[in-house]
């Protein structure tokens, strides 16, 4: 509906081949980052607090509860989220 908020999207973390900032079996807030998309990639706040972009294929889509969803945004709401620190090596992209 237009002028309706968009719902926010998580995903499941099925594999994370060696990056210590996702944990397999855990759920993730994605943020949307259209580029990233056509480059196969998605953006989501991992362990580290930051957002950062992973291969799409590290994660499946979940559908949750309006109400759980909203007590999820909450926690992770720019308020609550860790300060910028440098950015750190491995296999993730940052913006």
């Amino acid at each position: 509906m237009k002028g309706e908020k968009p719902r926010s999207k998580f995903v499941l973390c099925i594999r994370n081949d060696g990056s210590d900032d996702l944990e397999p079996r855990k759920v993730y807030q994605v943020l949307p980052d259209r580029a990233a998309v056509r480059e196969g990639y998605i953006r989501v706040i991992d362990e580290s607090g930051e957002d950062y972009l992973y291969p799409a294929e590290y994660f499946a889509p979940v559908r949750l509860p309006a109400a759980i969803t909203q007590q999820l945004v909450s926690l992770v709401s720019p308020s609550n989220r860790a300060p910028q620190t440098a950015a750190k090596s491995g296999p993730r992209l940052s913006r």
